[in-house]
């Protein structure tokens, strides 16, 4: 799965002479958390956080009164906050790699260029709705885990051991086992609990979580 089947296309963009006023208003109004900033080619340039523009307004505890408020709002633009360079990926950019990045540099957003252009924008949020479909989250079934010997073809041996019991497996992941030289398997199955754990019950896994979910 690639970043441009996921991605959000043509989103909402600013331009550096942007006031931060509206920047945040511009935020709401979209329900977007961050905004990429272009330049009058469309070429990308930075980009702002909903964190850095209320880190950027003045503090509510201030002596200014509202009008002087107003008056230094209007005249900071989005430019002098901005993050740049920015951080980017490609629609060719392999999901799990997004959120490699994501998760290293700490960010919740990453433009997606392709050539000089700007296409879309991939977020956390996204990763959070393919977690939720990768795992199934939205299909009824037996959810079970279950830890295995880290040796070639146990995976093979627990899927065909559904198979054969005439279940459908709705969803699968692995993680590195806690302990050394294992891993932990999640399936999702349509078998009901007592023909999950009977079947694996007899291969060589420990069922740690069974659930109906």
């Amino acid at each position: 799965m690639l970043v441009g089947e996921r991605m959000t296309k043509n989103p909402v963009v600013i331009t550096r002479e942007t006031g931060v006023d509206d920047a945040l208003r511009l935020m709401r109004d979209r329900n977007v958390r961050r905004l990429p900033i272009v330049d009058s080619n469309g070429s990308l340039i930075g980009i702002v956080s909903d964190k850095d523009l209320y880190l950027a307004s003045p503090s509510p505890a201030t002596s200014l009164d509202i009008f002087e408020l107003r008056y230094l709002l209007s005249r900071l633009n989005v430019e002098k906050i901005m993050s740049t360079p920015v951080i980017t990926v490609t629609p060719k950019t392999p999901l799990e790699e997004a959120a490699r990045i994501m998760a290293d540099k700490k960010i919740g957003g990453l433009p997606v260029i392709e050539g000089n252009s700007l296409v879309g924008i991939i977020t956390e949020s996204d990763l959070f709705k393919i977690f939720v479909e990768l795992l199934g989250a939205r299909k009824p079934g037996v959810r079970v885990t279950v830890v295995v010997p880290d040796v070639k073809g146990e995976l093979a041996t627990l899927t065909s051991a559904i198979a054969v019991r005439g279940g459908n497996i709705m969803a699968l992941a692995t993680l590195e086992g806690i302990k050394p030289g294992t891993f932990e398997v999640m399936m999702k199955t349509d078998l009901d609990m007592a023909t999950v754990r009977d079947t694996l019950e007899r291969l060589s896994g420990e069922i740690i979580d069974i659930r109906e979910a």
